[in-house]
């Protein structure tokens, strides 16, 4: 569970199934439990491979972060070979479980995925900044993989969706990569946080981030895919979340930091839920 990130694959797990769930929405078709399960089953899969894959290629950087120093690559609970054929076996088969029993579209976005978080963003991250957004792009298309494997097609409800949980993943990271920051730069990691001592440049960029956030949960009530009391409540999560990024950019302390990063692991499940909830067919 460790090598595989279990806490993150759960969160692509979860995401996948609210595109799978708001896809079949927007058909009027009903749920297809036996094609979810399906679609879990190769996404989860898809997901714990890029956790494998990542951990692989960051040994080295791993044993020199406390936080992640006790994970098994680097503590040598397992051989790298055997982590590579780990990671191997679940990459084909998750990728091509979902070509054969879903669809190919879903197989391909899973495999995008995949393929963006192993091999550009997990290097980038020691090169340059821009990392957290190519990051945030692999982070944000588990959604879509639920969407095509529902029999949905690209709309503005699809884009909606990949910008939600691509906007929302970056306060988040904001808010880890300066709590953390001294132990990103010593391992080597390029963040926006790096020698950003007074959290001026790092809250500003949370406050732009969540701004952005708050602008985009209009979309469904413009567009008209979700409910008034949807979107009010989205907007109301959304402000919160910039209130918080405000906080932090006034104030700019490790308790102001980490108040933004626990919001957001609260604001996902509301602002999913109230989509749910209020989505119209």
């Amino acid at each position: 569970m460790s090598l595989t990130k279990a806490r993150l694959s759960v969160l692509v797990i979860v995401t996948t199934i609210v595109g799978y769930l708001l896809a079949s929405k927007s058909l009027v078709q009903g749920v297809d439990w036996a094609n979810l399960l399906h679609t879990v089953i190769g996404s989860g899969l898809a997901a714990g491979a890029a956790s494998v894959f990542n951990q692989l290629m960051e040994i080295d950087v791993d044993s020199k972060m406390d936080r992640t120093a006790g994970r098994p690559l680097p503590k040598r609970k397992l051989p790298a070979a055997a982590a590579f054929s780990i990671g191997w076996m679940l990459a084909a088969v998750g990728i091509i479980h979902l070509a054969v029993k879903v669809n190919f579209a879903a197989s391909a976005i899973a495999a995008a995925t995949l393929g963006i978080y192993v091999f550009i963003y997990t290097p980038i991250k020691r090169k340059s900044s821009i990392n957290t957004l190519v990051g945030a792009i692999s982070g944000a298309l588990p959604p879509l993989i639920g969407w095509y494997a529902a029999g949905g097609v690209m709309g503005i409800e699809m884009w909606f969706l990949f910008a939600l949980l691509f906007l929302w993943q970056l306060p988040h990271f904001l808010a880890i990569n300066w709590m953390y920051r001294d132990q990103y730069e010593n391992a080597g990691f390029v963040m926006w946080s790096n020698g950003d001592e007074s959290g001026g440049r790092t809250s500003a960029l949370a406050v732009v981030f969540s701004g952005a956030l708050v602008v985009l949960l209009s979309a469904p009530l413009i567009f008209s895919f979700a409910s008034l009391w949807a979107v009010l409540g989205l907007c109301v999560a959304g402000i919160i979340m910039l209130l918080l990024a405000l906080n932090f950019r006034f104030n700019r302390t490790r308790a102001a930091a980490r108040r933004l990063f626990l919001y957001t692991l609260l604001f996902l499940p509301v602002s999913l839920g109230l989509l749910i909830l209020g989505w119209r067919v």
